[in-house]
């Protein structure tokens, strides 16, 4: 049964709802009540309106959990160690337990001794700074906190007004949400701009005082806590009583919070500030060249910047870890050696001009200037200096550490070249020269005119190993090694054989060194090709005896032959011509009429050493990310069993091989057995005496503009050329042998010092006969020597392609009789008792 409703129900409930009402009806009507109530509306409407102007487009302090500081790139050598940093900052990040505690507390005392207390916000300073700024009338300050400045430094500008303060502390608040005050304090301490291009306190501890920051003493720590209000202020040298006052005050602040006791303050503040002279960002000189080209291809991959985080590993912000395939000691003595070959060529030729085409202001201010320059010399004791003024007796000069020193006239009175003038006379201030010091004076040196470049390669895995562009890379930027297209002239001569011997001639192959000439049409007419010098021809002989002598006649009747369509296919496969770009099918590209690098042709060169396998030279080994993650390897192969954790018995795992063949290997092999002789008896014996089996070939462009050197060890194979970079005559004594030859010596006797001594290795299939080396016909009864002049030889033939006519002992000893007799007559055409001597004889192009 249902309840019957009271009628009175509706009037119950509006009767008691009216109580309460009624209740606080007394209060309402008081004048004060009311006046609180409409200020604590308004306060919550105004900071609702607050919200929603200043809070709501700000950005999450979220993003602090995943933040990540822009970092340098890192590069190092092939052994691992570090060479080179690309960085537009000084920046070094580390975690905050790597941060001294008296290190954290000095900030602390400096900035914001309540940090660890307060939850973003400092109250009572925020009123203490709004009361500043209303009774004075100068630059509003504040009263940020560590948080605050987290806010600012990360999340936004440095706009100075009080819209920007109002949404620092709200992200302030945010911030302390998000992050403990550890974490704060390490993005703190890592992030906050110190002055002298430093970010974070470990970057400029090295900037300042050149430690990291656990060897940081007490004054050195305050010094640095001090440089958040004005870096700019406190790390100039005219300033310093300033920093000191500063420094003393952070001290006493340490003190009064208990941080150091009193005999601690009073030592540290009676140190000095202590501070280094600044000298811009350190640069590593090793591979000045090398670094600049591994910089290019990075940021051909990766990008050079973050374009406002949206490419998080690019070179200057993304903290990539680069293995590069530099090696240091072998780098080194490729620079030594190509300067030292530069400067010989270069002795005696007159002083070449001022570094600068245009001379720097020398006033005040003239250390900057010169810094600005980025010109450096790493040659030996050589520096370079500005001309600050001259006297009819010295000159004085400036360094870019700042010091003087003296450049007496007799000390450059080399004659300018040129001109008829002394170096002296011709010298003005501004101009930044090259000098040496000698007996507290300092003497003129000359940077060389000519120039050059040169690479040494892995001829296993296509890994450049070093690579010099020039005489220093701070004096000239253009790389020649890998951006100087030049005329390779007889170092080309190897390809054009290559190809013959791919269509079916042999090292032992008899070609005519006779007069050449081909018909070029009714427009050209007929073309006679000519040895080096116009020299006459030799007759007939062996294609060896031909590139071993380097004769022109010879190599362009072998490239007639077989078709410069051929030659110029194996020069594209070899990577001799720019990819996409072949040579014209005509003879002289085979004398090394087309332009190549020298970069490209030791590439060749290492296809030649590893029996004909196409490779790729490679700067970068692999790239890590700033979290060690590979994100790029040149090496793509894959590798089943690599990365077991434990050894499973079985042989080691190798990568699979899946480079093609770009040459045939036994035409590889041929051809460096060949160029073998060219080291034992050819265009290049001054290599003889390093006493390890070596190929290699000299060359000589026309003019000659180039000289040039390509070859080296089945382990190591380098290219060098020289010559300028305006092409003109280098002079007519100016030969591959006699120049390039020498500096790849000088490069080998120290790179390949502890190298183990390697014979280059045929492969399966050539076969090894004894031939009489002047007629190329086999030999039965006499076997080859360890004289290089040995008639009999070892040859490398195909299957089926040795000689079939045969020479005996008793003929080649006969044969060897009559040639001396010959020669004892005078004869033009006998054979000496030594390929060199017919090779003065007779000359060819070197």
């Amino acid at each position: 049964m249902t309840e019957a409703v009271p009628e009175n129900f509706s009037y119950r409930l509006k009767r008691e709802a009216s109580g309460v009402l009624d209740r606080l009806r007394p209060w309402w009507n008081k004048r004060w009540v009311r006046i609180l109530a409409y200020m604590a509306l308004a306060g919550l409407l105004g900071l609702l309106l607050i919200w929603a102007i200043f809070a709501r487009s700000l950005p999450s302090a979220d993003t602090l959990l995943t933040y990540e500081p822009p970092l340098p790139t890192n590069v190092r050598a092939i052994d691992g160690a570090p060479v080179h940093s690309y960085a537009r900052e000084r920046r070094v990040q580390l975690s905050f337990d790597e941060y001294p505690p008296l290190l954290v507390r000095s900030y602390l005392a400096a900035e914001d001794r309540t940090f660890f207390e307060h939850g973003g916000l400092d109250y009572p300073g925020i009123i203490a700074a709004i009361f500043t700024n209303l009774t004075n009338s100068g630059r509003p300050v504040g009263a940020s906190t560590i948080t605050q400045q987290v806010a600012k430094n990360l999340l936004l500008t440095n706009e100075l007004s009080y819209v920007r303060k109002i949404k620092e502390a709200f992200l302030a608040k945010r911030i302390e949400s998000v992050l403990s005050k550890e974490q704060i304090m390490e993005l703190y301490l890592n992030q906050i701009a110190l002055g002298r291009n430093s970010f974070g306190v470990q970057a400029a501890a090295r900037a300042y005082f050149d430690k990291d920051v656990d060897a940081l003493e007490l004054h050195e720590m305050a010094f640095l806590a001090i440089l958040p209000k004005a870096p700019s202020t406190y790390s100039r040298a005219a300033n310093v009583d300033k920093a000191i006052v500063r420094r003393n005050w952070v001290l006493g602040e340490m003190r009064r919070n208990g941080f150091i006791d009193e005999g601690q303050m009073h030592a540290a503040q009676a140190q000095p500030l202590g501070l280094l002279p600044y000298v811009g960002r350190r640069e590593q000189r090793v591979g000045g060249y090398f670094i600049e080209e591994v910089r290019r291809q990075l940021i051909e991959k990766f990008g050079e910047s973050d374009e406002g985080g949206k490419n998080r590993n690019s070179v200057y912000s993304g903290g990539l870890w680069v293995r590069s395939s530099l090696n240091p000691a072998m780098q080194e003595s490729m620079t030594e050696a190509l300067r030292a070959g530069l400067i010989r060529y270069d002795r005696g030729k007159g002083w070449s001009g001022p570094i600068n085409k245009k001379p720097i202001e020398v006033g005040e201010g003239w250390n900057r200037n010169l810094l600005a320059t980025n010109i450096g010399i790493g040659y030996h004791d050589w520096q370079a200096a500005v001309v600050l003024s001259k006297t009819a007796g010295s000159a004085e000069l400036g360094f870019a550490n700042g010091n003087r020193g003296t450049l007496p006239a007799g000390n450059a009175q080399m004659p300018r070249r040129g001109t008829a003038t002394s170096a002296f006379q011709a010298m003005k201030p501004g101009d930044i020269i090259a000098v040496e010091e000698q007996g507290g004076v300092y003497a003129l040196r000359n940077i060389p005119e000519i120039s050059g470049g040169m690479v040494a390669q892995n001829p296993h895995t296509g890994q450049v190993l070093a690579m010099q562009g020039g005489f220093d890379s701070r004096l000239q930027s253009y790389n020649r090694a890998t951006q100087a297209e030049r005329q390779p002239g007889s170092t080309f001569k190897p390809i054009a054989y290559s190809a013959a011997l791919d269509s079916g001639m042999t090292p032992a192959s008899i070609i005519v060194d006779g007069p050449f000439c081909v018909y070029q049409g009714a427009r050209l007419g007929q073309k006679c090709f000519r040895n080096f010098d116009n020299k006459s021809g030799a007759g007939p002989q062996t294609m060896r005896w031909g590139l071993e002598q380097s004769r022109n006649l010879m190599t362009v009747r072998a490239a007639s032959q077989t078709g410069m369509d051929k030659v110029v296919k194996t020069a594209a496969a070899m990577g001799v011509s720019l990819p996409g770009k072949n040579y014209p099918a005509v003879l002289a590209i085979a004398l090394g009429a087309g332009d190549t690098t020298v970069m490209r042709l030791t590439n060749a060169y290492s296809i030649l050493a590893n029996n004909g396998k196409a490779l790729s030279p490679t700067l970068i080994d692999y790239v890590q990310d700033r979290h060690g993650k590979v994100i790029f390897k040149a090496d793509t192969r894959p590798c089943e069993r690599c990365n077991m954790k434990d050894w499973d018995g079985k042989a080691m795992p190798r990568p699979a091989l899946r480079r093609k063949q770009a040459v045939d290997p036994m035409t590889a092999y041929q051809m460096v057995h060949i160029l073998e002789g060219v080291i034992q008896r050819g265009t290049a014996t001054v290599l003889r005496d390093l006493n390890r089996p070596l190929f290699g070939k000299t060359g000589t462009s026309s003019g000659p503009t180039n000289v040039w050197f390509v070859g080296g060890s089945a382990d190591l194979v380098a290219g060098v050329y020289m010559g300028f970079d305006q092409p003109r005559p280098m002079g007519g004594y100016a030969q591959g042998g006699t120049l390039a030859a020498p500096i790849f010596k000088q490069f080998a006797q120290k790179a390949m010092k502890d190298m183990p001594v390697v014979p280059f290795r045929a492969p399966e299939g050539v076969r090894m006969v004894r031939i009489d080396r002047k007629s190329g016909r086999k030999v039965f009864g006499a076997w080859p020597t360890d004289d290089p002049k040995a008639a009999v030889i070892w040859e490398a033939f195909k299957p089926e392609s040795e000689p079939r006519r045969s020479i005996r002992r008793e003929e080649v000893a006969q044969a060897k009789r009559a040639d001396d007799r010959a020669a004892g007559a005078g004869s033009a055409v006998a054979h000496p008792a030594s390929d060199s001597e017919f090779l003065q004889s007779q000359d060819g192009i070197y």
